[in-house]
Formats: C-alpha cells, sequence, structure tokens
C-alpha cells in the first residue's frame, strides 16, 4: 500500500460537509427484504484551530445514517453535538482530554480532569439501541443520547459507576436492557458490572470486583450465566492518571510479567467465581463467549502486545507505518482451573460481528470481520470465518478500505449465515466512499451506494430494522 492511498480516510470533515442525500446512486440490487438504517459514530475530525488531536481514537464524533428502503439507499451525517465539540469550535482550540491528548497544563486541572466530571464526551466509538432510545458511546462515562433519524443530540443518556467503562455493552434478554461495566478508580479501585433497564437512567451495579492496578478494558464476553471479565498486562496506577501530565493512555504500561487474567462472575448473583491465567496479550474486541460441558469458551481478538495503540497514532497513520497484526483466538476455560488457548484460524481478524440474534451467549460458527490483508498496510479486507472448519473467505478490492462488516440476517431464515453484511468502504481512486452490502454466506458483491464525499474511518455502528 502506498502511504498516500489509505489517508484519504483521515481527512477530517468540517461542519460544510454535513448532508443529507435522499437517494445515493446503487449499483447492483440492494435485497428487497433489507429495510432499516444503518447507523454509525466515528471520529471526523482531527484538527481545531491550529491545534491537532494526536490519535484516531481522539477525532470528534460524527453521527452516519444509511436509510435502506425498496432497494433504495439514503445518507445523512451529523456532528455529535458535545461540549467537547462546542468548547473547541467556540474557542478555537482543543478543550477537553481525549484519549491520547491531553489540553491541559495546569496540575490543579489535570487532577480535575481525572477524577472529576469534567471528561471528554466524545462519543465516537460505538452506539446502541436501549428501548426507544439510541445512544453513542465511547471509554469515558458520558454516553450521549441522539435522535436516530435527524441524529441531533439529546443530553446525557445515563451516568455509569465509574470513571471509565466500555463502549460494548451486551443486550440482556430477559429484561429488553443492557449490561456494562465500569472502572471506579480512587482509594479502593474495583471493576463495576452493571444493568441499565430500556426506559431506566439509573445503572444499578450488580457484580464488584476489586483491583490494585485497572487493566485497560475495551470490551467483555458474556455467557448466559457468566460475565467474563478478560485483564490484559496493560495497566494503570490511577495517581499517575492525575499527576503525570500526559494523556490518558499513555499513563498506561506494558507489564508481561503479569500474564493474562480471565475472571467469570456470576451475572445472577455477582459472585466473583474462578480466575484462569495465561501468558501475555492485548485485545480490544471480544467475539463471543458460551458455556459447553461445564466449561467456558471465549473468542477474542488478540495482539501479542500493546504495540497497536501506539500504531494508531495519526502521524504513524498518515505515513502508512505497519500495523500490528490481531489474531483470533478460542479460550477454553475448563472446570478444573486450566486454560487452553486455540488459534482459529490464520487470517488476521478484528472488528468482528457474529448473527447476534441467533448465537450471542450460545456456540456459534461463523465470524466475520476486517483487517489489513498482507500486502496492506491499513485494512482493505473482510473476512469470514468458519469456526468449526478453520477456513477462511475474504472479499477486497485494490484500493478500497474497508470498515467493520455488519451482519443482518434475512427474516425467516435458519442458517447461521444467512443474511448480509454492510460495510462502509473508502475508495482511494476518488476519494469518496460507499456502502458495500455483501451476501453474509460467500461475500460476494450485492450491491454498493456511493456518497457524494468521503467518510472518515471509523469503528462500529448498528442496523436498526425498520427505522426509516
Amino acid at each position: 500500500m502506498s502511504p498516500m492511498q489509505a489517508e484519504g480516510g483521515f481527512r477530517s470533515l468540517t461542519r460544510d460537509d454535513e448532508i443529507a442525500v435522499d437517494s445515493l446512486p446503487v449499483e447492483g440490487s440492494v435485497p428487497s427484504w433489507l429495510t432499516g438504517s444503518l447507523l454509525r459514530t466515528g471520529p471526523a475530525r482531527w484538527e481545531i484551530g491550529e491545534s491537532k488531536l494526536d490519535h484516531w481514537f481522539d477525532g470528534q464524533a460524527m453521527l452516519h445514517r444509511f436509510g435502506i428502503d425498496g432497494g433504495g439507499v439514503s445518507y445523512s451525517n451529523r456532528f455529535l453535538d458535545t461540549k467537547a465539540l462546542k468548547a473547541a469550535e467556540s474557542s478555537g482550540a482543543i478543550a477537553y482530554s481525549e484519549f491520547a491528548t491531553d489540553p491541559c497544563r495546569s496540575l490543579y486541572k489535570r487532577v480535575q480532569s481525572a477524577f472529576s466530571p469534567s471528561l471528554s464526551d466524545n462519543c465516537n466509538v460505538n452506539l446502541t439501541q436501549l428501548g426507544d432510545r439510541f445512544i453513542a458511546m465511547t471509554e469515558t462515562p458520558i454516553p450521549v443520547q441522539f435522535d436516530a433519524r435527524t441524529l441531533e443530540s439529546a443530553g446525557v443518556a445515563y451516568e455509569p459507576p465509574g470513571v471509565l467503562t466500555t463502549a460494548h455493552p451486551h443486550a440482556d434478554r430477559a429484561t429488553g436492557g443492557m449490561l456494562n461495566f465500569a472502572a471506579s478508580l480512587g482509594p479502593r479501585n474495583e471493576y463495576r458490572f452493571f444493568h441499565l433497564g430500556p426506559e431506566a437512567t439509573e445503572p444499578e451495579v450488580i457484580a464488584r470486583m476489586k483491583v490494585k492496578e485497572p487493566a485497560y478494558t475495551h470490551s467483555f464476553g458474556m455467557t448466559e450465566r457468566w460475565l467474563v471479565m478478560a485483564e490484559f498486562p496493560f495497566v494503570v496506577n490511577p495517581l499517575r492518571l492525575a499527576f503525570s501530565g500526559k494523556p490518558y493512555i499513555e499513563n498506561y504500561r506494558w507489564k508481561p510479567e503479569l500474564g493474562t487474567k480471565i475472571t467469570l462472575l456470576d451475572r445472577q448473583t455477582g459472585e466473583v467465581g474462578q480466575t484462569y491465567e495465561t501468558e501475555a496479550r492485548f485485545g480490544f474486541h471480544h467475539v463471543n463467549a458460551y458455556e459447553e460441558n461445564g466449561d467456558v469458551v471465549a473468542d477474542i481478538c488478540t495482539f501479542p502486545d500493546s504495540a497497536i495503540v501506539e500504531d494508531l497514532y495519526m502521524d504513524r497513520l498518515r505515513a502508512g507505518k505497519p500495523l500490528a497484526r490481531p489474531r483470533l483466538e478460542r479460550f477454553h476455560l475448563r472446570g478444573d482451573g486450566t486454560v487452553d488457548v486455540e488459534h482459529l484460524c490464520d487470517a488476521s481478524l478484528d472488528l468482528p460481528r457474529i448473527n447476534y440474534g441467533r448465537v450471542s451467549e450460545r456456540k456459534h460458527r461463523y465470524i466475520w470481520g476486517a483487517w489489513a490483508s498482507p500486502e496492506s498496510n491499513w485494512i482493505d479486507q473482510i473476512v469470514k470465518v468458519d469456526a468449526d472448519e478453520g477456513t477462511t473467505s475474504f472479499w477486497g478490492e485494490p484500493g478500497s478500505y474497508a470498515g467493520e462488516p455488519v451482519f443482518v440476517a434475512e427474516p425467516g431464515t435458519e442458517a447461521e449465515d444467512a443474511g448480509v453484511l454492510l460495510s462502509v468502504v473508502f475508495d482511494s481512486a476518488n476519494g469518496e466512499s460507499y456502502l458495500l452490502v455483501l451476501d453474509a454466506a460467500d461475500l460476494s458483491e450485492l450491491a454498493r451506494a456511493r456518497v457524494p464525499q468521503h467518510i472518515p474511518f471509523g469503528f462500529h455502528g448498528q442496523f436498526a430494522r425498520d427505522l426509516l
């Protein structure tokens, strides 16, 4: 990959680039049964006046909506109107600390930023539907609610019970609510898992786990009985967050001697169960977890160490520096306290998706994701893994850089992989992006709908059925 080919996907957008297009040109045929909206959030602006945000994860959040109905596709986008963006636009400078960018200079401001609600609400990582609400999320505890049709921001949705959280909640089938995790920092640090009902604004803590040095936690696993907490040895001394004078993520330290610890917590009682220990590794995304013959099985996308965090600084990305390669690993957590680790395939894969409606918390066969082909330095392929057979299939096109593939099941079908994948792809040849529709079974292309501008490389999204 030439460094300049993918670089266009990191160009910032401005307020002038907020658009609404009722009908995009469509090549191919969108399945008639596919009705609803693909909603996405992601970073879209890395420059504020003369200031620059340093990391991919730092860009100011923008919402995107692809409406799909009767084979047609519409598109609109809008910056998430957060206090972080408003303060930056009014002052002409970065105003809030982000993942790897910290504008604070005085000791007082650094302490205040670490231990008070003056954290950024730049929700550029993921979004979820909770009852009738749509919520954008990041790793700071200020999730923002928005109108899924107009993309207008509607204020803080709820307050997690901690100062660090995840943007990857799990759906709770029994209540229609969600389960998530937060880390509370202070004299006694602890992990707190919480439930939030579909109409609730006050989370209920359902499990607690004490910790000395909290691990960087981007997601967690869940089975029908257990919460699955993987602690990779990328950890932080909370006092360092307050007094080091460095951005948030630069306070974490890679300590491979700690190894990887995976702890089970009972979803019903909150009791902390068995802890398993294995070799050091790092990961962002859990794929799925389930119980099998008294054991727990967890699939996680992992890296050999935490170097991937450094790889995602903007100066490295725009220069086309090579990325660390993820691997898809299956952790067998045995009833006798031992753990076996299995590589599910030779291909690299992250940004994983499964057929959540059918196999979440249960044994799954198929996993879809995206990552860079061997000759590329940026994500340019969509991958399907058959975990039973250990086989892989791919979609890729020269000069095109794919995003996360969102699986949408075809109604009335039984096969686990019956449906489509929706991915936002940057076409470096013309500097624009398109919505790609693939057959999830064989990754054949069904359709693409071109947007009249580029969509910056983002992270995660959800498909909302019948939302038009």
